[in-house]
């Protein structure tokens, strides 16, 4: 049962991946990576490495995606 949830997870990861790499919009993009981040955490939860899940929690999709969304705002990106 957890090898089905892992390799699920994993397809998930890559679709996400590939979704951002393809995205027209670079606010998709941010969306998609935030999400890859977020399906690791379940991954690192599942290897029972909590410690590793609440630091890419908290840095890879918090703040990452915050600061590259603060970004692009400030720069006026993504306009159409």
């Amino acid at each position: 049962m957890i090898n089905v949830i892992i390799i699920f997870i994993g397809i998930l990861m890559a679709i996400s991946a590939i979704f951002a790499v393809e995205s027209k919009k670079i606010i998709d993009s941010f969306i998609a990576l935030s999400l890859m981040s977020l399906l690791s955490v379940f991954l690192f939860v599942i290897m029972k490495a909590p410690d590793v899940a609440i630091t890419e929690a908290s840095v890879g999709a918090g703040l990452t995606t915050a600061v590259l969304v603060l970004a692009l705002r400030k720069i006026g990106g993504d306009k159409e």
